[in-house]
C-alpha cells in the first residue's frame, strides 16, 4: 500500500514539475525575444542605414528562440500525459 501511495505522489510531483517547466520555458522565451527586440531597436537608432540587415537577423533569432520554447513546452506536455 505504501509503494502505491509513493508512486501516486511521485506522479503528482512529476506533473507539477512539467507544468512549472512549461511556464519557465514560456517566460524565458518572452524575455529573450524582448531583449532581442530592444537591442535591435537600439542598433537601428545608432545606424539606420543597416536597418534591413538588423531586422533580418532579429527575425531569425526570434524564430529560433520560439522554436526552442515550443519544443520545451511540447516536451513538458508530453511528460504530463504519461
Amino acid at each position: 500500500m505504501l509503494t502505491l501511495l509513493q508512486a501516486a505522489a511521485a506522479a503528482g510531483l512529476a506533473k507539477m514539475g512539467a507544468g512549472f517547466g512549461a511556464g519557465l520555458a514560456t517566460i524565458g522565451a518572452g524575455l529573450g525575444i524582448g531583449k532581442i527586440g530592444g537591442s535591435a531597436m537600439e542598433a537601428i537608432a545608432r545606424q539606420p542605414e543597416v536597418k534591413g540587415s538588423i531586422m533580418t537577423n532579429m527575425i531569425i533569432a526570434a524564430g529560433l528562440i520560439e522554436g526552442v520554447a515550443l519544443f520545451a513546452v511540447v516536451v513538458c506536455f508530453l511528460a504530463i500525459n504519461q
